[in-house]
């Protein structure tokens, strides 16, 4: 992490937080104590996860909280918000200059929120304003009742190709349980069945078939890097607008481990992004674009967004901030390096990997090899005190629920120091409970793919070696809650 206020400092403010929440619901004040605890003592593996600072779970408690801020910096729907536009002014000036963009929206609540204010300031450049135009009206008020039930019905009819979920894509990409899926006639592009790489080619056939008007780049699992200048070319070539979510990857990219082709930034018109992840930040979403959809991506309230949240838009500024110092870019680094190791360390005992290995943060492993499904691997490994999470496999035969995959990343135990000799500990670790765990019997009534057996001595030697190692690497070191 970036360099941090005195333990004293630190330890004070946070002990006097909790004493404050432990006067109104000590059970809260305790709640959160323990997490720290848990987090502290556990290899978070989780790919999704990270540590922001201190400064950055600061910012979000403040009295920025108790503001209504409706509408833009400088176009405020709800007096008084000077201090407002001054935080979100920031972050987006912040985001800017990271990441290379021309326009920054800092107001999305979260990486869906996000998704959804890209796909209606698409629909509202390419659809919307285009009917407006016709009509020879402003807005959408002004429409007759027949132009604006036709304008509804147009919005309805628009297409959309994605990854598909099970080859590393979110659900988010038009997964059908998702709003993304409902919105849009969707269709997926998937992998190599063989290699699991991506297939330009493929996605290109696709395209042309399909023809859509937004294609989505970016994945949530897919081990290898996307090369987005093709990307860009598939989508000129078909008329769509190419939508990236970078939210897995968004710090490799602010930390310049991911440029030129596989920087997003310069080759799609809108990428979006969680601010937790890999650029460590607090809970929330960003959307980046060029200037043909400024104007509209600024529209995310009321179009999808109710009051954006100041608290946390302050933390975000904070950690784009912290994103922006160079010892970022050596933190980006490291995480891929070790992802790298991690990869190697379990292939080398065997493990079967998607792709067969990784160019960025995250590793799939595909537990069929061990006999297992991902819902027993996943538990087996939180119970040595290994926290991932289990993951779909493309074409995976026990399907987004039980799944026969394993995801992990190494962003939140690089934030700790962890280095590539960890690494291939780690492997080991991992590797004695799975090939320790083995499917059990299910209850009647039950199902065999949720248990498993774990030797209680296998499970406790693990977690107790990982918790020696973490040791070495102490999570927030400056903070005593004692």
């Amino acid at each position: 992490m970036a360099e941090q206020p005195s333990t004293s400092t630190v330890s004070t403010a946070f002990r006097s937080a909790l004493d404050v929440i432990r006067e109104v619901e000590p059970r809260v004040a305790d709640a959160i104590a323990a997490e720290v605890a848990d987090q502290r003592e556990m290899l978070k593996l989780i790919a999704s996860e990270n540590y922001a600072s201190p400064a950055t779970l600061l910012a979000m408690g403040n009295w920025l909280s108790d503001k209504y801020a409706e509408g833009t910096v400088g176009r405020r729907f709800y007096a008084g918000c000077r201090n407002v536009d001054t935080v979100e002014s920031l972050a987006a000036e912040h985001a800017r200059s990271v990441f290379g963009a021309a326009h920054a929206y800092v107001q999305p609540h979260s990486g869906i929120d996000a998704n959804l204010v890209a796909f209606w300031a698409v629909l509202s450049q390419r659809v919307e304003s285009p009917a407006l135009e016709k009509a020879g009206v402003r807005q959408v008020n002004e429409l007759s009742e027949q132009d604006w039930a036709q304008l509804r019905a147009d919005f309805g009819n628009q297409r959309m190709l994605g990854m598909s979920l099970d080859a590393g894509g979110h659900l988010t990409h038009g997964f059908r349980p998702n709003i993304s899926g409902k919105m849009f006639d969707q269709r997926s592009y998937g992998t190599d069945p063989v290699t699991g790489l991506l297939d330009y080619d493929a996605v290109r056939a696709a395209a042309r078939e399909f023809r859509p008007l937004i294609i989505v780049a970016g994945y949530s699992a897919y081990p290898r890097l996307v090369n987005f200048r093709l990307m860009r070319e598939i989508a000129d070539e078909v008329g769509a607008t190419l939508m990236v979510d970078m939210a897995h990857f968004a710090g490799l990219v602010a930390g310049k481990v991911l440029t030129g082709d596989f920087d997003p930034v310069p080759h799609a018109q809108i990428v979006t992004t969680t601010t937790h992840k890999s650029l460590r930040g607090p809970r929330g979403g960003m959307v980046l674009c060029d200037d043909s959809l400024a104007e509209h991506v600024d529209r995310g309230c009321p179009m999808v967004l109710g009051g954006p949240l100041p608290h946390v838009m302050a933390a975000k500024a904070v950690a784009l901030a912290e994103a922006a110092r160079p010892e970022f870019g050596t933190y980006a680094q490291a995480v891929v390096d070790n992802a790298k190791a991690l990869a190697e360390g379990l292939l080398t005992r065997g493990a079967k990997l998607v792709t067969g290995g990784t160019d960025n943060h995250l590793v799939l492993i595909d537990v069929s090899s061990y006999g297992l499904t991902g819902r027993q691997a996943e538990a087996a490994l939180l119970d040595a005190g290994i926290v991932t999470n289990r993951n779909a496999v493309p074409q995976d035969p026990n399907g987004a629920w039980y799944t026969t995959g394993i995801r992990i990343g190494t962003p939140a135990l690089t934030t700790r120091g962890l280095g590539p000799a960890e690494m291939d500990e780690i492997a080991g670790l991992i590797d004695t409970v799975l090939d320790g765990t083995s499917p059990a019997a299910a209850a009647k009534g039950g199902t065999s793919k949720a248990n498993y057996v774990l030797d209680a001595s296998i499970a406790d030697q693990v977690s107790r070696r990982a918790a020696d190692l973490l040791a070495g690497f102490p999570l927030y070191p400056t903070l005593d809650l004692q």
